[in-house]
């Protein structure tokens, strides 16, 4: 499909009679045609189709397709009926009334453009830069961040399940490509375990049993990757991705060694890049957040929240930043990544509210002097038995003398040795064993029998904001400040509720991304609209019960 750009012209006149006699009031389609109107254009979209073959469909269309789609959460079939039969989407598209719009298959390949042109977050960026033009956001100000987690389209299997797939998946792509040389290297036996879905409630229960299968799969996989590297094996099927898969699949679940597979009693990752649990979506992960376990990918967003002014209340609070990863992937590791986003956005905050998972006492100090952000937000509180205790003398009561690298403990003793440790980049001081075991406070500074005193702090910029902000985090002006915070929480309701935002539509990192960038321009557009007709936000809810916390009786009983 090649694409040459055209200008957008005007709404039909019949469309636009019927539209407004049908929508007196209008749509949201219609306000986002008659505000935004040439929100997209076709020549934002040139790189991603060539300059010859048959005319694609206009691009700026499909984008605003694809926007509405997610408005109002339909699939690409409801979505492609929603452009041959409403009236509101054709005035937004600029199409005669009797337009047969387009197979639901065009926007699956719109979408596949976008992932392969790597161009994910371009609908979010032309937004972006045009609420900018209108002042709608700046550099500046205050944003948060929050997260939550996003389930792959397939599920988790078990162990034995994973393996049988990997095998099963991979025979099948090659029985398609060469399947006169798989049906010479296969037994009868295979049909009978690979033909049908590997599920557990197939597999036997016993554990002997199971175990026996899991080596007889692992027999199985290993003969076809030996027949792959064969002189006789067709060109191409080794480097298949199904099959790139399995040799992964079978390092992480059985031990190799001399051509035989032995069954693990779990499976082992090479790195930091997880266990693989299901051939069909390989950058999948397991995640854990503290009850939440979940099987695929977590999404970060960035909005706006500038507090409401007489300058502000016109200002809806807009996502600016979208960030997909794995789902074992840290938040605290995320953050550097989203103030990246935002530099070259050209929209970093001054005062960025986040989460305990997003702080470390290195952040603080990056994100002021590399982005000019306070990263406003609680960091954890000293773990160490000394501080949960709260009677013995914790890194804080020590005098920490940088220049001369020395530390002066509560008593007046100064340290031993002062050692800079790496990965992660720490300072270790030692005191002196002699001097510790003298001291008349020593049941309240260590508990070691054999060695004096060991602190492991941060380099000085990282240990001094992390000690000021374990003091400011515990006054009223923060807890106010941080209180802001908590809308990001809607913002996430908003997506999962009315979006689908906690549930991937495809397969794979990319895809999902691209998901998670269409909701967010989806919820702006939806906020913009709430400005254009002057919706108020929404409030936090609050019980029956709760509300009674401000009724007169109960005040002049707490009186």
């Amino acid at each position: 499909m090649s694409m040459y750009p055209q200008e957008i012209g005007p709404i039909p006149a019949e469309t636009m009679r019927v539209a407004r006699a049908a929508y007196p009031k209008g749509s949201l389609a219609m306000r986002l045609r008659d505000e935004l109107g040439g929100l997209y254009q076709d020549e934002q979209f040139g790189s991603l189709f060539p300059s010859r073959g048959q005319p694609a469909e206009a691009p700026w269309r499909l984008a605003i397709v694809l926007v509405l789609q997610y408005v109002e959460g339909l699939t690409d079939r409801q979505a492609a009926e929603a452009v041959r039969g409403r009236i509101d989407w054709k005035y937004a598209l600029g199409l005669e009334l009797a337009d047969p719009g387009f197979d639901a298959s065009v926007l699956t390949e719109f979408r596949e453009r976008l992932v392969a042109g790597q161009a994910e977050t371009l609908l979010l960026d032309v937004l972006l830069e045009r609420c900018k033009q209108r002042g709608s956001i700046r550099a500046g100000g205050r944003q948060r961040t929050d997260s939550t987690h996003v389930l792959a389209r397939v599920r988790s299997l078990s162990n034995l399940e994973c393996v049988g797939e990997t095998l099963r998946a991979a025979l099948d792509d090659v029985a398609l490509v060469a399947p006169d040389w798989l049906a010479s290297q296969v037994s009868p036996e295979w049909f009978e375990r690979y033909s049908h879905r590997v599920e557990n409630y197939r597999l036997p229960k016993a554990e002997s049993q199971r175990t026996a299968l899991a080596e007889q799969i692992g027999a199985d996989g290993l003969h076809l990757l030996a027949a792959l590297e064969g002189a006789d094996a067709p060109a191409g099927l080794k480097e298949m991705e199904s099959v790139q898969v399995l040799r992964q699949v079978w390092q992480q679940y059985y031990d190799l060694c001399k051509g035989a597979a032995k069954w693990r009693a779990g499976p082992q990752a090479d790195g930091q890049e997880g266990v693989l649990r299901s051939p069909y979506d390989t950058e999948a992960r397991s995640g854990k957040k503290r009850e939440t376990v979940w099987f695929g990918y977590k999404v970060h967003l960035t909005e706006t929240c500038d507090p409401d002014s007489p300058e502000t209340m016109e200002v809806p609070h807009l996502i600016v930043q979208v960030e997909t990863t794995v789902a074992n992937v840290q938040d605290v590791e995320v953050t550097a990544t989203i103030q990246q986003g935002l530099d070259q956005a050209d929209l970093l905050p001054e005062e960025q509210l986040v989460d305990t998972g997003y702080v470390d006492a290195e952040l603080l100090v990056s994100s002021q002097q590399d982005y000019g952000i306070k990263l406003l937000g609680p960091v954890l509180s000293d773990n160490s038995w000394q501080a949960k205790a709260d009677q013995g003398f914790d890194a804080a009561h020590f005098q920490i003398d940088w220049q001369t690298e020395c530390a002066t403990c509560p008593q007046g003793q100064q340290s031993s040795r002062w050692t800079p440790l790496r990965d992660p980049e720490r300072i270790e001081v030692v005191f002196a064993h002699a001097t510790c075991e003298m001291c008349p406070c020593r049941m309240a500074c260590t508990r070691s029998q054999t060695t004096g005193r060991v602190l492991h702090i941060r380099p000085q910029a990282a240990q001094e904001a992390l000690l000021a902000r374990r003091k400011e985090q515990e006054t009223p002006a923060f807890r106010q400040a941080y209180a802001t915070r908590a809308g990001i929480e809607g913002t996430l309701s908003q997506g999962v509720r009315g979006m689908g935002l906690r549930r991937a539509r495809s397969d794979g990192l990319q895809k999902t991304h691209l998901q998670h960038v269409l909701t967010a321009v989806a919820i702006n557009l939806v906020r913009i609209d709430a400005v254009l007709t002057g919706t108020p936000r929404g409030h936090t809810r609050q019980s029956s019960f709760a509300s009674l916390a401000t009724h007169p009786k109960v005040q002049r009983k707490a009186a």
